[in-house]
């Protein structure tokens, strides 16, 4: 799958089968992600979580984290303020990352979704603790991986009105 196919295509998956995502896949995902842009010297760090308990834990402290329960693994995105060189941009390269991953996935035929830790507290002392992510370091988000079990169309999201040319 091309680039541009990967991104349009994309969807968040929430249903996956019982295979296994295996090691390699999984390393190949994390190179997409470390492969993002970065202005703030890649301040990310990455916890791959493959225990079902773990995976099923996220669920006491995110009310909305239910795919994480069938997936075959998640990866926690976080950012290290202190490695960052501009104050700030390890939230925009972390967030990066993340929708690399996405992509990386669809494209290689997983499904994926965005599991948001970020701004809310509750999320990322429970990652955190769940984890044993340092205090200075912030999870801003878990993407659940696993083969889908479900099929979703391509959304369309172009908006021609949302465009502006030369200003506003």
């Amino acid at each position: 799958m091309d680039a541009i196919q990967a991104i349009l295509s994309r969807r968040s998956i929430r249903k996956y089968t019982s295979e296994p995502v295996s090691e390699e896949t999984v390393n190949e995902l994390l190179k997409a992600a470390m492969s993002a842009p970065t202005a703030a010297n890649q301040p990310w760090d990455f916890v791959v979580v493959r225990e079902r308990s773990t995976l099923n834990a996220v669920r006491q402290f995110h009310p909305h984290a239910e795919m994480l329960t069938h997936a075959a693994a998640a990866i926690a995105v976080c950012g290290d303020p202190t490695r960052e060189t501009l104050k700030g941009r390890w939230l925009l390269d972390c967030a990066a990352a993340t929708e690399n991953i996405l992509i990386a996935a669809n494209a290689i035929g997983l499904g994926a979704c965005w599991v948001g830790i970020y701004p809310v507290e509750e999320r990322i002392q429970g990652l955190r603790d769940l984890l044993g992510i340092p205090t200075h370091v912030i999870p801003l988000s878990m993407v659940s991986l696993g083969y889908p079990a479900e099929k979703k169309n391509p959304s369309s999201r172009y908006k021609p009105e949302r465009i502006h040319l030369s200003r506003w």
